[in-house]
């Protein structure tokens, strides 16, 4: 019997060399994705119990929770809804001894500030012996100012900025550029106010009514939430609701806040527990990858009717 070709032989010995190495890296890689899924996962366990330790109290002894409120207020930035968030979980852990919300926004929404005036409402009502502090650090107006109102007391510096007991809604009016062009405004409702405030046709007067009642009857209730917060230390001044802002120095004679304050100074010196726990809430993975590729959502009546309390 002839003897099997030198070459056939080592080419069959190379073949089942490189067929041996892909086996092996392939499993190479099954175990390094493996590896990383249960990285992954112990990491958001670790995430998931290391807040079942916040609200559980175990954050060590007597702490000044600490809340930040930034930026505008709205369904863009949530930042009513992690202000809520954080709120929960300061009062359920029970080392907790007093609460400071961190201001610095200039407002937004009439209807999330009043949501949120109304929760921690709710939440102090709960809570009756853990205090709720607002430290204005650069600025509190306006929507801002609204859910600092329900706080039992307001501190702010010097030359804050704080007030703007108002309510705005703006736009543009196009129907005399377009006249001028020459272009044809065709529109057609069911409604004789479905359009209001329809940038590209003239004003009517009935609608614009309908329009300032409105922004009176959100301003009356923004009022009446102030009255009801401050009680008898805001001063009887009307001016106090035109929408204007004072500095801190200004506010405190008004009723509008109490007194100085940082964050360190009223957890060290109201509430008497100086070490201070940071509640914010960071974002979740959902908002993460939505601020990553610039996912945003808005209505078509938000856009037509934009109120805000800025």
């Amino acid at each position: 019997m002839e003897q099997e070709p030198k070459w056939e032989r080592q080419l069959i010995e190379k073949l089942a060399g490189a067929a041996l190495l892909e086996q092996k890296r392939t499993r190479q890689w099954k175990t390094f994705f493996r590896l990383a899924w249960l990285l992954l996962i112990g990491t958001l366990l670790a995430m998931f119990f290391w807040q079942d330790d916040q609200d559980s109290g175990t954050l060590g002894g007597k702490h000044t929770a600490v809340i930040s409120l930034d930026g505008a207020i709205d369904s863009d930035s949530n930042a009513s809804g992690r202000l809520l968030e954080g709120l929960e979980h300061a009062y359920k852990d029970r080392n907790t001894k007093g609460i400071i919300i961190r201001a610095n926004s200039p407002g937004g929404s009439p209807v999330l500030s009043g949501i949120a005036n109304d929760e921690i409402r709710r939440l102090k009502k709960l809570h009756p012996t853990i205090p709720l502090h607002v430290v204005v650090e650069e600025v509190c107006a306006s929507g801002c100012y609204y859910i600092a109102a329900a706080a039992d007391k307001i501190h702010v510096d010097k030359a804050s900025i704080i007030g703007s007991i108002g309510v705005v809604s703006d736009g543009f009016g196009f129907d005399k550029a377009i006249e001028k062009l020459g272009i044809e405004r065709r529109l057609t409702t069911a409604g004789s106010n479905k359009a209001m405030n329809d940038p590209f046709s003239p004003r009517d007067p009935q609608q614009q009514a309908i329009h300032q009642s409105l922004l009176d009857e959100i301003h009356q209730q923004f009022i009446a939430v102030v009255k009801q917060g401050r009680g008898s230390r805001l001063k009887a001044d009307a001016e106090v609701f035109s929408g204007r802002v004072w500095l801190g120095s200004g506010s405190i004679a008004l009723g509008l806040a109490d007194d100085l304050g940082s964050v360190s100074s009223v957890a060290r010196e109201q509430i008497k527990a100086e070490e201070l726990v940071d509640f914010t809430p960071s974002d979740g993975l959902g908002d993460f990858f939505a601020k990553r590729i610039g996912v945003s959502f808005a209505g078509g009546i938000r856009a037509l009717f934009d109120t805000r309390l800025f």
